[in-house]
């Protein structure tokens, strides 16, 4: 089960994510906040927003009600990296 263990603001709209298997990676979540219609991105579209994060629940969370799971952040930070893309299509994240 992944989970996350340390969360900081990177600029923009990016995290840098420390991970339970010791992983560290960047997550850019511009195209998900902006891409997703869901007005519970609407809250966190503004920098200053995006930037109020915390860790619970083993993820980030905004305002204690929209959250990512910690597989999605951890598909955001290494999908680019052959070596996890069964894990991701796993996930259903890739075809």
């Amino acid at each position: 089960m992944v989970s996350i263990h340390k969360a900081e603001y990177a600029g923009e709209y990016s995290i840098k994510l420390t991970f339970n298997d010791g992983k560290i990676g960047v997550a850019n979540l511009e195209k998900t906040i902006f891409s997703d219609k869901r007005k519970i991105f609407s809250k966190i579209k503004s920098k200053v927003a995006f930037k109020n994060f915390k860790i619970d629940h083993n993820t980030v969370i905004w305002f204690d009600e929209l959250d990512l799971a910690p597989e999605y952040l951890y598909f955001l930070a290494f999908q680019n990296n052959s070596e996890y893309q069964k894990q991701f299509k796993d996930w259903g994240y890739i075809e």
